[in-house]
């Protein structure tokens, strides 16, 4: 049996504050938060967060709660290092972001990765950062907003494929590790170089100057400008790099600088017109349905990402700690659908678990300090447009707190 202190008696024990489960005001502790007046209560607020103790379990719990429909909020993916794959806390993270994005007000730490040099940080599934593709998906569930404005959730399934001159293709991974019988294509989001050994390399250009970066669901063709041996090599400006495994060699003879190519970034589902994603899994919510799971489940620190009709909320649950366990699988599903959701996913968990609100982290990590993740879900306030702006864009500074009014 699991319980609920929101759900018990209506009240949300805060370690910074209480509050009142519906009213979602700022606790006063957060950085130009509101206070907790009955007359800012009367009315829910577009962004707010609460902090809930489940001293029975214990459960020590961080929750973001995000208005849908508000064009002054969007989701932005970030990696490890700034514009290209790596590691880095979800505090530094944040910080990297540009200022002409907007204001970031909220983040949690995203998906799985990969730990080993020399592709650290290289995020496991789709990601999705602006509108350029990072990362290519393996078939796990992932988190995207469709070319609607709609977030979606289901597991996505890679059909990237190279088309060769003899019409025959190959399927291909994207920014990953290279083995000897593997297709991988590199951009610039890799960092200096490919980081592959051996091999050949094709440097692969179009004479559109604007193709870059690399878009989902988009069709490219591409010519070989340079073919390069031996791996690991530079990936220059306004070109993507094709490298291929020793075992696939044969497959390539015969063709070199001038060789028209065609590239395919699908999926299924078909997420063409998407410009923020990233995975996670497994799904823990569908159709306001928790899921379940059997047998015994250990308890982890957990992060998740869960919507409805209304709202978005990000959650955070500290463990590995007396005062805080931890969740399994399916004690989380059944918070996240407790709170409203309809639809959630799990995050990347353990000693990764981060939530960052306004400046601050606002959990207790596991490891007694944030650890290195390999990219992040931010929430942006956008700025404002000013009344009347004139044809020249001019806009308003956007307000200082982060309440969308």
């Amino acid at each position: 049996m699991l319980y609920y202190s929101l759900m018990r008696t209506g009240l949300v024990r805060l370690g910074r504050g209480v509050i009142v489960l519906g009213c979602f005001v700022f606790s006063s502790v957060l950085p130009g938060a509101e206070s907790n007046s009955p007359a800012q209560a009367k009315q829910a607020k577009p962004f707010s967060y609460f902090h809930d103790e489940v001293p029975e379990v214990p459960w020590s719990i961080y929750v973001c709660k995000i208005e849908r429909g508000n064009d002054l909020f969007e989701f932005y993916t970030t990696l490890g290092k700034g514009s290209t794959i790596g590691m880095a806390a979800v505090s530094e993270q944040v910080k990297r972001l540009p200022a002409s994005i907007g204001q970031p007000i909220a983040a949690v730490n995203g998906d799985f990765f990969t730990r080993e040099e020399p592709y650290e940080g290289d995020p496991r599934d789709l990601q999705i950062r602006g509108g350029e593709l990072v990362s290519a998906p393996t078939g796990h569930s992932c988190f995207w907003i469709d070319a609607h404005g709609e977030p979606q959730m289901t597991n996505v399934q890679s059909r990237f494929r190279l088309t060769l001159p003899d019409k025959s293709s190959l399927p291909f991974e994207l920014n990953a590790e290279r083995g000897k019988g593997d297709l991988v294509l590199y951009t610039q989001a890799i960092g200096v170089s490919t980081r592959t050994s051996g091999g050949i390399e094709y440097v692969l250009t179009n004479a559109d100057t604007n193709w870059l970066p690399l878009q989902i669901g988009k069709r490219y063709n591409v010519k070989v400008s340079e073919v390069r041996n031996g791996g690991d090599s530079r990936v220059p400006e306004n070109t993507i790099l094709l490298s291929i495994g020793p075992k696939l060699q044969d497959r390539f003879k015969g063709i070199g600088p001038g060789t028209a190519l065609s590239i395919a970034t699908e999926t299924f589902p078909d997420l063409t017109g998407s410009i923020t994603a990233i995975g996670g899994g497994p799904a823990l919510v569908r159709n306001g349905k928790s899921m379940s799971w059997p047998g015994v489940q250990p308890r982890h620190p957990r992060a998740a990402l869960g919507w409805n009709k209304e709202y978005y909320f990000l959650m955070e649950v500290d463990g590995r700690q007396a005062k805080s366990t931890g969740m399994t699988l399916t004690e989380l599903s059944e918070y996240m659908a407790k709170l409203g959701c309809e639809t959630a996913l799990n995050l990347d968990g353990g000693g990764s678990a981060t939530m960052w609100v306004l400046g601050s982290v606002m959990n207790n990590p596991s490891e007694g300090q944030e650890r290195p993740a390999a990219n992040a879900l931010v929430v942006l306030k956008k700025e404002r447009k000013k009344e009347g702006a004139d044809s020249t864009g001019n806009q308003a500074n956007g307000s200082s707190d982060a309440s969308g009014k």
